[in-house]
């Protein structure tokens, strides 16, 4: 008789069937995940692990278990930067230009420290943040360390997850073999490899709000926010009220913001010429939704922080930061 692979034991306790499975514990899943990083798992079992979690939906404490193991996998380098706000970019943009990418830098440019990490290229036809970031004449680190230097230098690095963990983007590129996206896609974005206080999520399915808030408050995140962005991305739509979802030291609230727009003004970008991110932040173009969509994920993050006590006096803040931006940076 074959000896059972030590891995088997965490594919039957989620996959028994409807009366006998059961969500994994934390400590499971962190046995399990070290495991699947320190590449002790077969394909098979992967792939039947992988399904299994997404078909149910994955529960917060699993996703704690799992970004707990894949910290533990990581190469920091010795001097760890101090990062204000972590920010996941994970979807890539189809119908907008990645305006979140202008809030970002308006934020580092205003004393705010971001850590930007993403996973690229695992949906044909979108745009993602490394290829509009280098439209931008903005360096992509190509490590932990890069990163960090970033960091220090501009208040800003991005580092995409393939360069943070091999193992996580090898899973995420198995959507095309697998027809599922994976956990990776819910929990990698929460690894917060530099340990900042403030963390944005977002999702697409308005359903993983909880999921990101409870795993994030399982793992001791200070202060995290969770809203539907445009395209699955951190940034507002400004032509609908959104519902933020907050987490303060334990503590959850919520707040819906009202829309900055007409919904009757808002068209899909049918060419998605990245030079317009140039030309908008110059001014040379004047264009409302772009501006309400950065100013208004500005807004979000300033709230996040406390640097203002309401949404109102937070996009009174933006739009002050955007008026005196400097055009000369692009």
């Amino acid at each position: 008789m074959t000896e059972e692979h030590p891995f088997a034991q965490y594919v039957r306790i989620i996959g028994k069937g409807p009366n006998l499975s059961r969500p994994m514990t934390e400590d499971e899943m962190h046995a399990a995940a070290t495991m699947i990083m320190n590449d002790q798992v077969e394909p098979l079992q992967l792939g039947a692990f992988l399904c299994i979690l997404r078909m149910r939906t994955e529960e917060p404490v699993e996703g704690a278990g799992f970004v707990r193991a894949a910290r533990e996998s990581l190469h920091l380098p010795d001097d760890i930067p101090e990062v204000d706000l972590d920010w996941s970019s994970y979807s890539g943009k189809k119908r907008q230009l990645p305006w979140y990418l202008l809030a970002a830098q308006l934020l580092s440019t205003n004393g705010v420290s971001i850590f930007m990490q993403g996973a690229e290229g695992h949906t044909p036809g979108r745009v993602y943040s490394s290829q509009s970031l280098k439209s931008l004449g903005i360096a992509i680190a190509s490590s932990l360390e890069e990163a960090a230097d970033h960091i220090r230098e501009n208040n800003f690095a991005y580092l995409t997850l393939g360069d943070i963990s091999p193992k996580l983007q090898e899973i995420i590129d198995l959507k095309p073999l697998l027809g599922l996206r994976s956990p990776v896609n819910t929990f990698g974005r929460m690894i917060n490899p530099f340990s900042a206080p403030y963390e944005f999520q977002t999702v697409f399915h308005p359903n993983y709000r909880d999921v990101h808030r409870d795993t994030a408050n399982l793992l001791d995140q200070p202060h995290m926010a969770v809203f539907k962005g445009e395209g699955g991305e951190a940034e507002r739509r400004p032509q609908k009220p959104v519902q933020v979802q907050y987490l303060h030291d334990g503590e959850y609230s919520e707040i819906e913001w009202p829309a900055m727009l007409g919904e009757e003004s808002v068209k899909v970008d049918e060419e998605m010429n990245l030079e317009r991110l140039k030309t908008v932040w110059r001014g040379e173009e004047d264009d409302s939704y772009a501006i309400a969509a950065v100013t208004g994920t500005v807004a979000l993050a300033l709230h996040l922080m406390g640097r203002a006590a309401t949404p109102q006096e937070a996009l009174a803040q933006a739009a002050t930061m955007w008026d005196s931006r400097d055009k000369d940076r692009f």
